[in-house]
Order: C-alpha cells, then sequence, then structure tokens
C-alpha cells in the first residue's frame, strides 16, 4: 500500500520545524529517520495531512561529551553512529549504549533510523526508551515557549504515547556519567524484531550515582527498573553465583504478565529469570 495524501515541508531549522507544527496543527507529523512513520503510513495506520522533514537540519546531528562526563546526542544522530564509535570516542560507562545497538532491527534500519525518532515515536519495547530510563538520561525538545527538558522517566508512558507535546521537537537526549561494564541482552522470536524481554544491567561503582542499576523491559507497558533488585545487587554481602539468582528471582517475581500478551504466566517468569540472570552474571562476573 502507499500512503494517503499529505503536504511535504522542509525545516531548516529547530525553529522553522515548530514554527510549522504551530501553524499547521494536529494534523502535521515529524520526518526524522522515518523507518517506524513511513510504514505506519504505507498501512494507512498513520494518515498526517502534513510531513515536515527535519532531517536537514545540521545541528541535530552531533555527538559530543560534556564537561561533567555526559553523553550528548542530537536527535538526528542514528543508531549505526552510535554503534560505529570507537572507545575512544565513549567513556567506558557509555559503551553499553553502543553494545545494545547491534539489537536494533537490522542495519538498514540502524543505519537511516534515529535516536530522536526512536524516542519521540513512543515504542515502549524499543533500545533507546529502555536505555534512557536505566540511565535516567534527560530529553531536550523545544517548542513555542523555547526549551524544556523531561527526565526520561517521564517522557515514555506506554505504547505510541509520550509527553512531547504536538507542537515540540524533540532535539536531543543527554546521558550522564555511569559506572562502566554495563551489559544489556534481550529474547527476540527473530533476530531484528522487538524484543519480547530485554533487560540491562550497570554493576556498581563507588564513584558513579548511575549504576547498580537494573532495567527491565518487554513485560511491562514501560522499560521499568527493578528496584528492589538494584538494592540486593548494590549490598554487596551475596556472593556472585547467589546474586544472579536472587536478582533474577526477584526480577521474575516483581512483574504482573498480562493473560492476553506474548509472555504470559510461567513461560514469562522463567524468559525474564532467564534474560536477567544471565545478564546480570556477565555484568558482575571479574
Amino acid at each position: 500500500m502507499k500512503p494517503a495524501h499529505f503536504d511535504y515541508h522542509r525545516a531548516s531549522t529547530v525553529e522553522h520545524a515548530v514554527n510549522l507544527l504551530v501553524e499547521l496543527g494536529d494534523e502535521a507529523r515529524v520526518l526524522a529517520g522515518g523507518q517506524s512513520l513511513i510504514p505506519m503510513m504505507n498501512f494507512r495506520l498513520a494518515r498526517p495531512a502534513h510531513l515536515i522533514d527535519i532531517t536537514g537540519i545540521e545541528d541535530l546531528k552531533t555527538i559530543r561529551r560534556g564537561d561533567q562526563g555526559q553523553l550528548h546526542l542530537g536527535a538526528l544522530v542514528t543508531h549505526h553512529q552510535v554503534e560505529r564509535l570507537a572507545d575512544s570516542e565513549l567513556d567506558p560507562g557509555h559503551r553499553l549504549l553502543r553494545n545494545a545497538m547491534s539489537r536494533v532491527g537490522h542495519l538498514p534500519i540502524r543505519t537511516l533510523g534515529t535516536v530522536g525518532g526512536s524516542l519521540a515515536h513512543g515504542d515502549s519495547t524499543g533500545e533507546w526508551a529502555a536505555l534512557a530510563i536505566l540511565y535516567s538520561a534527560t530529553i531536550v525538545v523545544h517548542g513555542p515557549s523555547g526549551r524544556r527538558t523531561i527526565a526520561a522517566e517521564d517522557f515514555t508512558f506506554g505504547t505510541y504515547a509520550t509527553a512531547l507535546e504536538p507542537d515540540e521537537v524533540l532535539t536531543e537526549i543527554i546521558f550522564p556519567a555511569a559506572g562502566p561494564n554495563g551489559v544489556t541482552t534481550e529474547f527476540a522470536r527473530r533476530r531484528g524484531d522487538f524484543a519480547l524481554v530485554a533487560a540491562a544491567i550497570i554493576p556498581p561503582h563507588p564513584d558513579h550515582e548511575i549504576s547498580g542499576r537494573v532495567m527491565l523491559s518487554g513485560p511491562t507497558p514501560t522499560p521499568i527498573r527493578i528496584q528492589e533488585a538494584e538494592r540486593v545487587l548494590k549490598d554487596g554481602t551475596n556472593p556472585a553465583p547467589d546474586l544472579a539468582d536472587l536478582v533474577a528471582d526477584i526480577a521474575a517475581s516483581s512483574i504482573d504478565y498480562p493473560d492476553d500478551g506474548p509472555v504470559t504466566g510461567s513461560y514469562g517468569r522463567s524468559l525474564v529469570h532467564s534474560i536477567v540472570k544471565h545478564c546480570c552474571e556477565e555484568a558482575v562476573t571479574p
């Protein structure tokens, strides 16, 4: 199928894009990488009357490191750009972000799809939604009133629901400094599919607030941190072989598995336990 009729607009700056959103109203959508929006338009699941192309805004394509160890990703940075970053371009605490990119779809999707587009699309099973919550990232958006920031925990509400207002453009994602040796793993029916279950762990580190974290996505409406598992991970009194089992037990028992979802009942608990245990074993192994 082909998309329904729409008018195409090419924004030259963020301010231009915001002005177009204000002028065109709720019938306008922003086009970044197009890897989610265009298929939805082709299947007539989305029918915007106006498409605002922001891909020519060079300011949104930057990757830079902040003075306090933050990683700033412009909204138009592609998944593959992050995937190709060298160790010398990343603090050790941000290498988890790079390592997670190999699980985002297939190479053509990673080459065109963007970090900001993935977050703004609002698919809560996407890797960037989970990683943003894991790191307590800050989402930067621009609208008619100027710049505002949104904590990652407050940004994604559920499937295709975000805190982004209709007249705002997502411009940047800021990942704070974090502890090293983070690990992520996931299970999908086929390589490139969205994960049924994904987990990520950043092991404890005395010099970093963003450490000792356990994140789970897939069986829940939005990615979540498992606070009780994090307390056990930080406690330091459990030997490594027992620690992974304990963290996995807590994660598996902390979820209310839906009766009609792809991960249900005892199968869901078993799958979550296996994924989290594997992730924890790899993260805490000296």
